[in-house]
């Protein structure tokens, strides 16, 4: 427990859960660090898909991020809406579920949980990549540093929302102003003519090979750099009220940063001709052909290796929200709308880290298998939540309506065509899509089922009929005559119960005439039964005799009641070194109907 209020802070009261919310500073950095971080790796996806045409091919890459940026004007545009239509957050999974129906709602919300289970792991995965590209002799360790990372992340999580947004909110502000004076530095070198125009093929360069498919895919590859935007509109619970207006704000905020840094990154790119490369990323070959491996390179290399694992901080932050809502509505476990300590969702938290860690040392670190996963995880919850507002506009018509449809009429056919495009050229990476999105809906389906069957079993109003209880039979199982045996027998015989049976479960004959002979002299008052066990097994013959004696009492209408005596160690780890015989007729007799198990403790006290 001491280790605990160390690691995680000392509890909070449940009236100071106002003071866990974010004001707009904070909530832009610990909501938007995913989507800014993604300009670290969006432009040099789409350098990727054009590199296996040409590298005079990269001056395509300019028009491709205009798409992106009109693709992100939609969404933000969209989400926006949807965060004044559904304030009190879920996000795509809400929008899909109220307009689209309840399994295109658990598609989405499937999706969106797997996406920040993803987010954790590739944000890490990506951040330990800037690290190794400054410092290559960590490569080879990249896994345990990704994996330090997201238990070092879950454990600030777990101290609070507003205490992870304080520490948090420094390293993305540094970012966006690192990436700022690259952007800036690096134009105007471009402007006064110190940087060589030979670098990059001019703008409309024709190029052999290319096709509309190798754009589109481009296209898709780059679209990865708007994963993130939907996070705003599953935290709104967590913004200060007003909190639709804060957050809208703030997503517009983080939609005018994230448009001036890709499209700085994607000019930069193009003009400096960077070529992306394993040992190197993008960003880090710009800063050293803008600064050379000065401060500047390595603080620019730092706050991108920074804001790359904190971005994982965004599925911390909208994770455990999106899990509540599926869990009010019964479709994953109740566990996730509990608070902890520091008033958090804990198990929500505690959830993703291990996920994460899962994810991490299957896929060995390697960003580039997880981005397209990652990025379909996204855009299928995207092409929902668009087309579940087309419906709601179309069904509701409120003043206005007309533009608002228009918008995310524009927003649901590009997300649609990036979802196609990924699966048509990326299959081989993303269809475990087509597996575990399945069994998700399918799990939400069966666990909803066991909710509803526990609900209507519980309920007074079944006609299921109450039989009355006329006495009790009480069975005590005795492996000695100590205090322990004596400390329970003296509990049954408090109960006024109309018979109590002593059990023996001797391995040899000579055992149970010694025992019957000492008990005799002991408790001549209460029964004994001996049960021999030729195979040395006490389960087995106890069970078979509480069901005799349970057809004969239930014939009387009478309880049977099972009270197990257990000695409690002074010491925690003293349990260890006796056999845990009571513990295993405890957890089989749970499952038997009509018996009732009650363990009597006696605590030894040395």
């Amino acid at each position: 427990m001491t280790l605990k209020r160390f690691l995680v802070g000392r509890p909070l009261k449940s009236t100071q859960l106002g003071e866990q919310k974010l004001n707009k500073k904070k909530a832009l950095a610990i909501l938007s660090s995913d989507a800014l971080s993604s300009v670290a790796y969006g432009p040099e996806q789409i350098l990727l898909v054009l590199i296996t045409v040409s590298v005079s091919a990269f001056w395509y890459s300019v028009p491709i991020g205009i798409g992106v940026l009109i693709l992100l004007l939609a969404l933000i545009l969209s989400y926006r809406q949807i965060i004044f239509a559904y304030p009190y957050g879920g996000g795509a999974y809400m929008v899909s579920k109220q307009n689209l129906g309840v399994y295109p709602g658990l598609v989405a919300g499937g999706s969106l949980l797997v996406d920040y289970i993803l987010t954790v792991a590739v944000s890490v995965s990506a951040g330990t990549d800037a690290i190794t590209s400054a410092f290559p002799s960590l490569h080879e360790h990249k896994v345990i540093i990704a994996v330090v990372f997201v238990l070092l992340l879950t454990l600030l999580n777990l101290r609070g929302v507003t205490e992870s947004a304080s520490i948090l909110a420094y390293p993305v502000y540094l970012f966006v102003l690192a990436l700022f004076i690259l952007i800036g530095v690096g134009v105007y070198n471009i402007f006064t003519g110190s940087v060589s125009p030979d670098l990059h093929a001019p703008i409309g360069t024709p190029v052999t090979g290319m096709t509309i498919f190798l754009l589109l895919r481009a296209f898709a590859s780059g679209s990865s750099a708007l994963t993130g935007v939907e996070a705003i509109s599953n935290a709104i619970p967590n913004f200060k009220d007003p909190a639709p207006n804060n957050a809208a704000k703030t997503l517009l905020a983080m939609g005018t940063l994230l448009a001036l840094l890709f499209s700085g990154i994607v000019y930069l790119a193009y003009y400096y001709g960077i070529t992306p490369t394993v040992e190197q990323t993008v960003v880090s070959q710009i800063a050293a052909q803008t600064f050379g491996r000065n401060f500047m390179y390595f603080f620019i290399q730092g706050t991108t290796a920074l804001i790359l694992i904190l971005a994982a901080n965004t599925g911390y932050s909208a994770f455990p929200l999106l899990a509540v809502n599926l869990a009010k509505d019964k479709f994953i476990a109740k566990m996730f709308t509990v608070r902890g300590d520091r008033l958090g969702y804990s198990n929500g938290i505690i959830f993703l880290g291990l996920l994460s860690i899962v994810l991490i040392i299957s896929f060995q670190g390697q960003t580039e298998q997880l981005i397209p996963l990652y990025a379909v995880g996204v855009f299928i919850p995207f092409t929902l939540s668009q087309t579940g507002m087309m419906v709601k506009w179309i069904r509701e018509k409120p003043t206005g309506w007309i533009p608002k449809l228009i918008i995310n009429t524009i927003g649901a056919i590009i997300c649609f065509t990036v979802t196609i495009v990924f699966f048509l050229t990326k299959f081989t990476q993303v269809w475990p899509v087509f597996v575990f999105l399945p069994l998700i809906v399918y799990l939400f389906y069966r666990i909803k089922k066991h909710y509803e069957a526990v609900g209507e079993q519980l309920r007074l109003t079944t006609s299921e009929p109450t039989v009355p209880i006329e006495g009790n039979v009480i069975i005590l199982p005795v492996s000695g005559i100590t205090h322990v045996v004596e400390h329970s027998l003296n509990y049954a015989k408090s109960l006024s119960a109309e018979q109590i049976i002593a059990v023996y479960i001797p391995f040899e004959k000579e055992d149970e005439i010694r025992f019957e002979e000492k008990w005799q002299k002991w408790k001549p008052d209460v029964r004994l039964v001996t049960l021999n066990s030729p195979y040395r097994s006490i389960i087995q013959p106890l069970s078979k005799f509480i069901d005799t004696v349970h057809r004969k009492a239930s014939e009387a209408n009478y309880q049977v009641t099972v009270v197990i005596p257990q000695f409690i160690p002074k010491k925690g780890w003293h349990n260890f070194l006796h056999n845990q015989t009571s513990f295993m007729i405890r957890t089989y007799l749970l499952y038997r109907k009509d018996v009732i198990i009650t363990t009597v403790p006696y605590h030894l006290k040395k």
